[in-house]
């Protein structure tokens, strides 16, 4: 955590209610908050799966990875962008919501959501950052956010972004989901993994229909 204190990646401001300092899509969001924490996802070929009658939680129905390498922690924008497109090109069915990387930086919020507006325009999906109520867990953030991403197609709802007390000007017209979305309708939900140095990641999950 001091490395990336050092780096001015984390959040500081708000020291006093530390609660919620984890604050994607705030005008006042200023960095991360460290975290901790595992998961586990066990990827299996359909067919195998249904032979053993495995309970088939969702289906990856598309997945993109790309390396932009174009700054140690200011990322492009344009290697998210070739990222979800790529991992969209396999999927018939529109996205319906999105869980975002969102780490409440104000660079790396930015990016991202410039790259989403990029790739879905006028039909963007449902969005929110998991981590503005978990916080940053760096390696395991991944994995748990496809968790999270499943658990809400499973239960249909959507979590909230929460502590945005001022949403940023520059996000005003998008889909943020501000308040839990009980009853949701979601189908295809799409999961974004951007970390230090340009290292990309979108998964996107399926509900499994036998």
């Amino acid at each position: 955590s001091d490395l990336f204190d050092a780096m001015g990646a984390m959040s500081s401001k708000f020291n006093d209610k530390a609660s919620t300092a984890s604050r994607a899509y705030d005008v006042n969001r200023d960095g991360f908050v460290i975290a901790g924490g595992a998961g586990v996802l066990v990827l299996e070929e359909l067919e195998h799966a249904k032979a053993r009658g495995a309970k088939i939680y969702a289906e990856i129905v598309g997945y993109g990875a790309t390396s932009d390498g174009y700054d140690m922690v200011a990322p492009s924008g344009e290697g998210a962008v070739r990222c979800m497109r790529q991992a969209i090109a396999t999927v018939s069915s529109p996205v319906d919501y999105i869980n975002t990387h969102g780490t409440s930086t104000p660079v790396g919020d930015s990016k991202e959501m410039g790259a989403i507006r990029e790739v879905f325009g006028d039909k963007m999906p449902y969005i929110t950052s998991t981590k503005s109520l978990t916080g940053h867990s760096l390696g395991a953030a991944g994995v748990q956010e496809s968790i999270y991403s499943i658990l809400m197609l499973q239960g249909g709802f959507i979590g909230e972004s929460a502590h945005i007390e001022e949403l940023d000007p520059e996000f005003e017209g998008m889909p943020i989901v501000r308040k839990r979305i009980d009853n949701a309708k979601i189908d295809t939900v799409l999961s974004n993994s951007f970390g230090f140095g340009g290292t990309n990641a979108t998964l996107i999950f399926q509900r499994y229909s036998a």
